[in-house]
């Protein structure tokens, strides 16, 4: 019988650095022997990586926004996350659906409730095993993305969008302190990573 794979998500505004920690995360677990998928929502299937460029650039309401967002999240979790699980794969996701309590609803002020009406329909029956949120205050992020990218539909928002966004992210984080580890964004990159390290260490060794 395949044993079963991990579900670990990496969460927090852009410029908190997500990407950075995932591919530490990979490389630790690659290192131990364990098979990893790395994805990103939105995005990760062919349907999701054109959803990911519309809501990136194009403008829409934030309801049409949200449907996309779970549009695109249940063709990734049919076509990817589950099927990876299923064969004992660990996965590694930037954003899931805690992204869209923290953007939709925090950032856009959609009622929460919609959100999780979608959530019940598109994955009731799983969530991450453990989530990585790197929190950061959001001026100390548009320092970073501007001396790094061009910013998108987004990172556009003004800073007044990014304080709801952090503040959704952590009621998330202060509602399920069974699966978030909340990490501070700002610490040195080796303080993160032994954090996370801990964090790991038991997984890894059983």
């Amino acid at each position: 019988m395949t044993a079963p794979g991990r579900f670990i998500t990496f969460e927090g505004i852009d410029g908190a650095g997500k990407s950075t920690h995932i591919e530490f995360v990979r490389e630790q677990l690659a290192r131990a022997g364990r098979a990893v998928v790395v994805t990103r929502e939105p995005g990760g299937t062919p349907l999701g990586e054109q959803v990911r460029e519309l809501v990136l650039r194009q403008p829409m309401s934030a309801r049409t926004e949200t449907l996309l967002m779970f549009a695109a999240r249940s063709e990734h979790l049919e076509q990817v996350i589950r099927p990876a699980l299923a064969q004992g794969r660990w996965v590694l996701c930037d954003r899931f659906t805690d992204a869209t309590y923290a953007y939709q609803s925090g950032g856009r002020q959609l009622p929460a409730a919609l959100v999780e009406s979608l959530e019940r329909w598109v994955h009731p029956d799983l969530q991450p095993d453990l989530t990585l949120l790197f929190d950061l205050d959001p001026s100390i992020a548009a320092r970073r993305l501007a001396a790094a990218r061009a910013a998108d539909r987004f990172e556009s928002e003004q800073a007044d969008f990014f304080a709801r966004v952090r503040a959704a992210y952590l009621a998330r984080a202060a509602q399920h302190p069974d699966r978030f580890v909340v990490l501070d964004g700002a610490a040195a990159i080796d303080s993160i990573r032994r954090d996370i390290g801990a964090r790991l260490a038991p997984w890894i060794a059983n």
